[in-house]
């Protein structure tokens, strides 16, 4: 195989911020290009500041390991993750990015998209069993009150996600809830103390929030089960669920998980997580780390095993990377249309206004 790499600079539409204050304006981001004869395939790795990841650092580790990883014969998409695993204990995002081109090019050599090659279904309409994918969200970071009801009017979507952890939720959600009957769902990033959390929960159940991501601090065990015993809104894991021995301690004291890609080391390590959540009982959401085409494509592939998807890194941004995903722009829908084409079922374009 041959190994490409370079750094990727995306603009958002607005300045983009969670709790504690953390904001970015763009996305700096490490893409990567594995190629093996005409085919080739990519992958992406975000620089998370508040998670110690530069793309600067994954570059370094890149270049130290540029002979071995190209001399790995490419003969299975997970036998190549276990060795980038052991190749890069400590660098889960650094790992998925070049899992996810793995699986991209396996899908090219193989001529089907990945959820085909990991026999799932892609149905836009409700079929036999009565399910559709999930449809994605758009997120509002937050601002003033006034700024946040703006955005929402300005893009007008089926479903928002929130981001909370100010001394005014409540205020911000009312006031948004005046403006749309859509679903709601709020991520608090850790943000709240249990006492907030007891409180701010149960208001939000009566504003008619659908869920909550990540209420309190990602070791707060105590808390969580009280929240879980309060069974205001369900719960679902974020920050608490990053790895696979994650998944079962999270049953214990929420209602679903959010896998992130980035964080979990790839999709080869996804797959294991969705059946054995699945298998405890819990609801799947598959979030984004703001990542752009190429990353929310690896996502759109796992819809079909999807509760709920969080993969609006494309719409927050005013610059494209590729070509391919469809949120039905048109109609404002939400509704990804079926990704058909080999691997990630995208094609890579150099940056672009949109």
């Amino acid at each position: 195989m041959q190994l490409e790499y370079w750094e990727q600079q995306l603009p958002f539409e607005y300045p983009f911020t969670i709790s504690n204050g953390r904001t970015k304006t763009h996305q700096h981001s490490l893409m990567v290009r594995l190629s093996l004869g005409n085919w080739a395939g990519y992958g992406e790795a975000p620089a998370i500041v508040y998670y110690n990841v530069t793309v600067e650092g994954m570059k370094e580790q890149l270049e130290k390991n540029r002979k071995v990883i190209e001399k790995f014969a490419l003969i299975d998409p997970e036998r190549f993750w276990h060795f980038l695993h052991h190749l890069f204990p400590n660098d889960p995002f650094l790992v998925c990015a070049l899992d996810m081109a793995g699986w991209d090019l396996w899908g090219q050599m193989k001529k089907q998209p990945l959820h085909k090659l990991w026999n799932t279904e892609w149905h836009t309409t409700e079929n036999e069993k009565n399910t559709t994918p999930p449809i994605c969200d758009y997120t509002l970071g937050i601002d003033p009150i006034e700024k946040m009801v703006q955005k929402m009017k300005d893009h007008p979507w089926p479903i928002y996600k929130v981001k909370v952890g100010t001394d005014y939720d409540i205020e911000m959600i009312t006031a948004l809830r005046a403006h749309t009957d859509k679903p709601l769902r709020v991520d608090a990033n850790a943000g709240w103390t249990t006492e907030e959390a007891l409180i701010k929960i149960p208001a939000l159940a009566a504003l008619g929030v659908e869920l909550v991501e990540q209420p309190l601090a990602k070791d707060n065990w105590e808390g969580m089960a009280q929240l879980k015993a309060q069974n205001a809104l369900p719960l679902f894991a974020d920050e608490t669920c990053v790895f696979e021995k994650d998944v079962a301690t999270c049953a214990n004291y929420f209602h679903g998980i959010n896998i992130k890609l980035t964080k979990c080391s790839g999709l080869t390590p996804a797959l294991r997580m969705i059946k054995e959540a699945k298998g405890l009982g819990l609801k799947v959401m598959m979030g984004s780390m703001n990542e752009s085409v190429i990353g929310s494509a690896a996502i759109a592939q796992f819809l079909p095993q999807l509760d709920y998807v969080d993969m609006d890194g494309p719409l927050l941004m005013t610059e494209l990377n590729g070509v391919g995903l469809n949120y039905s722009f048109e109609n404002n829908n939400g509704v990804i249309a079926p990704l058909l084409g080999p691997g990630l079922g995208v094609q890579y374009r150099p940056p672009f206004v949109k």
